[in-house]
């Protein structure tokens, strides 16, 4: 055990000092000193969050992706679409609407449902899988009625999701640290709505990090539920940073609970990194290539 532990800590400051070593060149060279094909496993297709690494260019997020082994990029527009296609990624969550006026709230309908169906119409073209939706803050709206809401939007717009082979993900968020007042928030909450929508186009992306927060027995919850989830995002708590030793959360073992259910769909990267943002994805996608 003490020889395993020596051992990886040795892998993760091999990856730091070469990261720190790169960085000082262009972006270019940075790219092609990464270490290569990190992902020897593969039972999980990992991907990783736009959002959390905008200090480094699509362009060299994806080609840096590709040679770890990620299979896309999460949480893209469909104008970005070209970029990964240079590199043989996919979209692997395409964005819509924002979190906070969202399906929960007629008012909102129209937008949201014109912005989800750009995205499945965007999906269809380029061959991808899934578009993300949100339920939307609360403010004042009691939980039965929200859901009630968001299951007639979502009645509209699945046909379309259906015809196209697109699935539409609802994500679940903490509404105690990040996202006040945020009504989809709970498994709970969400499974009911999936059921109630009733159609294998619509699922649930489970965030490790949020639900942690929230509610915590990650592992049984995937062991559970996990016929209700359609894409799952990583992040360490506390501080939504790295999957290192400083958080609570076992990747390795949860990442074995969710291959185990035989689950097919992408797995994505969402921490925001605090050093060298691409020595930890690496280190991240080793972690979880269980």
């Amino acid at each position: 055990m003490e020889f395993e532990s020596t051992c990886q800590s040795s892998r993760r400051a091999l990856l730091r000092a070469t990261a720190a070593t790169v960085f000082v060149g262009t972006a270019a060279s940075a790219r092609d000193e990464l270490p290569s094909r990190l992902v020897k496993n593969g039972r999980l297709k990992q991907s990783v969050c736009r959002w959390c690494f905008r200090t480094i260019g699509l362009d060299d997020l994806a080609a840096a992706a590709a040679k770890m082994g990620l299979v896309g990029v999460d949480l893209l527009s469909p104008d970005e679409f070209p970029v990964l296609k240079k590199y043989g990624l996919v979209c692997t969550m395409t964005k819509t609407h924002g979190i906070k006026d969202g399906l929960n709230d007629p008012a909102n309908h129209d937008s949201c449902l014109e912005a989800i169906n750009s995205a499945i119409e965007a999906n269809a073209a380029a061959g991808f899988r899934n578009v993300i939706c949100f339920s939307g803050n609360r403010r004042g709206l009691d939980d039965r009625t929200g859901m009630k809401n968001c299951v007639t939007a979502l009645k509209k717009i699945l046909p379309v999701a259906e015809k196209a082979g697109v699935v539409i993900n609802m994500e679940l968020l903490n509404s105690r640290v990040n996202h006040p007042d945020y009504m989809c928030d709970r498994s709970e909450w969400g499974i009911e709505l999936v059921r109630q929508v009733g159609s294998d186009h619509f699922k649930l992306l489970y965030d490790i990090y949020h639900m942690q927060i929230m509610e915590g027995d990650i592992i049984r919850s995937i062991q559970k539920n996990h016929d209700y989830f359609g894409h799952y995002h990583t992040a360490g708590n506390p501080g939504r940073h790295e999957l290192d030793d400083t958080q609570e959360l076992n990747y390795p073992a949860i990442c074995r609970a969710i291959v185990e259910t035989g689950y097919d769909g992408f797995f994505g990267q969402e921490f925001r990194p605090t050093r060298d943002p691409l020595t930890s994805l690496a280190e991240a996608v080793e972690l979880c290539d269980v």
